[in-house]
């Protein structure tokens, strides 16, 4: 089958590449041909005219939660699959805190099983324990062996700098990274950023040193044993900061960002609207200007959901109770277009490489390539289109978001990946 993408505009920058108004040709799904189409070439082809839209690498979502196995009411790796495409995303990794925990080859398969043939390439990430629990690394080797691109006890950091020394060496053996989630144990349980707010509306505070000691701790604990640290959820200004430091001596230290955490305060918290707690929380503005030119200098490596879907039921406990968590793989191409590309704090070249080629490169997985001959694995932005987010049109099982009706500046009118083309609402066959 023949489909043309007609009057794009491709931009690639791990290819140096920026070219207007090129048609692309479509032969079962692989680029045959850029740009001078012929009338032959034109035959009996399905065309979509683009003009105006832009064509990127596909956007890849390096955290995502899709709940499955275990929690199946909240998500599934097929309705996580299909937020992705809506949201623009051909690729996403699946963190390890199901139930069970993926903490063995069988629940990597499993999960690789429900994902199968989806526009929407799924990649795993295991747990660095057992069960997660921080006493006993995974089987690191039987879980890479099985396809994992990293390791996490996501929702807690890995307990001890003890078991953290273990697993940095032995996931070092395969170049795979530790994801952490940055939070000392007996600072956390509180429902928001410690401060004014916090006192103000009387709820339990979580410092930002919860954040920052166990930045601090991987820092010194990576560079002891040269192995990879990826700092999942960026929060705190003093956490970009020792980032920062530590990629200036050479080590070997990566950090993501969400779109909450660069668009959000602590301010949100004063509706006591439940989906303002999230974990890490919403900071100061302090913390937000210091992402931000974290983001612009190179410090912070690329921008990621932390997906987290909660049923209603859930997410309507009293704010101390409710669990943390938004939902995020459909807001956040039209989150970072508006607050990043629109505001000049990022090119677009530089918010690509942020969401679609250094995910990639962190988790070792291949970056798509404008090529001849290349699987077409694309996101097609509209820069300048003007939405409203509508969480009752979200493909997610859940609607956890502060960003409801939010008025956004760009958005992702498609995605192609593995023959499929998710376009106006339906997955089309290429």
């Amino acid at each position: 089958m023949k489909t043309i993408l007609k009057n794009v505009t491709l931009i690639n920058p791990n290819q140096n590449l920026n070219r207007k108004g090129i048609d692309i040709l479509l032969t079962d799904g692989i680029i045959s041909k850029i740009g001078n189409l012929t009338k032959e070439d034109k035959n009996d082809s399905h065309e979509y005219d683009f003009s105006g839209k832009v064509i990127t690498p596909g956007f890849f979502d390096m955290h995502v939660h899709l709940r499955e196995p275990g929690r199946e009411d909240e998500e599934t790796v097929l309705t996580g699959c299909n937020a992705a495409a809506n949201g623009g995303f051909t690729g996403i990794a699946c963190m390890p805190n199901t139930e069970p925990a993926v903490d063995t080859a069988e629940v990597v398969e499993f999960i690789k099983k429900q994902a199968a043939n989806h526009l929407v390439d799924v990649e795993v990430i295991g747990a660095a324990t057992l069960g997660r629990k921080g006493e006993v690394i995974s089987p690191m080797a039987e879980l890479k062996e099985a396809g994992v691109k990293g390791f996490s006890d996501d929702g807690s950091a890995v307990k001890t700098a003890g078991i953290l020394k273990r697993a940095l060496e032995y996931s070092n053996m395969f170049d795979l990274p530790i994801i952490e989630h940055c939070e000392d144990e007996s600072l956390a349980g509180g429902a928001m950023n410690e401060g004014l707010n916090s006192t103000m509306l009387g709820l339990p505070p979580i410092p930002s040193i919860a954040e920052d000691l166990i930045v601090m701790r991987d820092i010194i604990v990576s560079e002891y044993t040269g192995g990879r640290i990826h700092i999942a959820h960026i929060s705190t200004k003093k956490s970009v900061e020792m980032v920062r430091e530590a990629k200036k001596k050479g080590l070997r230290i990566t950090a993501e960002v969400t779109p909450h955490h660069f668009t959000l305060t602590d301010d949100a918290v004063r509706t006591y609207d439940t989906n303002t707690k999230m974990n890490p929380p919403l900071r100061t503005q302090n913390d937000v200007n210091e992402i931000l030119l974290g983001l612009q200098d190179g410090t912070i490596d690329c921008i990621a959901s932390d997906h987290a879907p909660h049923s209603l039921e859930e997410k309507e406990a009293e704010f101390e109770y409710a669990p943390n968590g938004i939902i995020g793989l459909e807001t956040q191409i039209g989150l970072s277009l508006t607050e990043l590309f629109h505001k000049k704090i990022l090119s677009l070249e530089k918010l690509i490489e942020k969401m679609a080629i250094n995910p990639r490169k962190i988790l070792n997985i291949p970056i798509p390539k404008f090529e001849v001959g290349e699987k077409a694995n694309f996101t097609i932005l509209d820069l300048d289109e003007i939405w409203t987010v509508d969480l009752s049109r979200s493909k997610s099982k859940s609607k956890n978001s502060p960003f409801d009706k939010r008025l956004l500046t760009g958005k992702p009118v498609a995605t192609v990946n593995n023959k499929l083309m998710f376009y106006k609402d339906k997955f089309i066959k290429l």
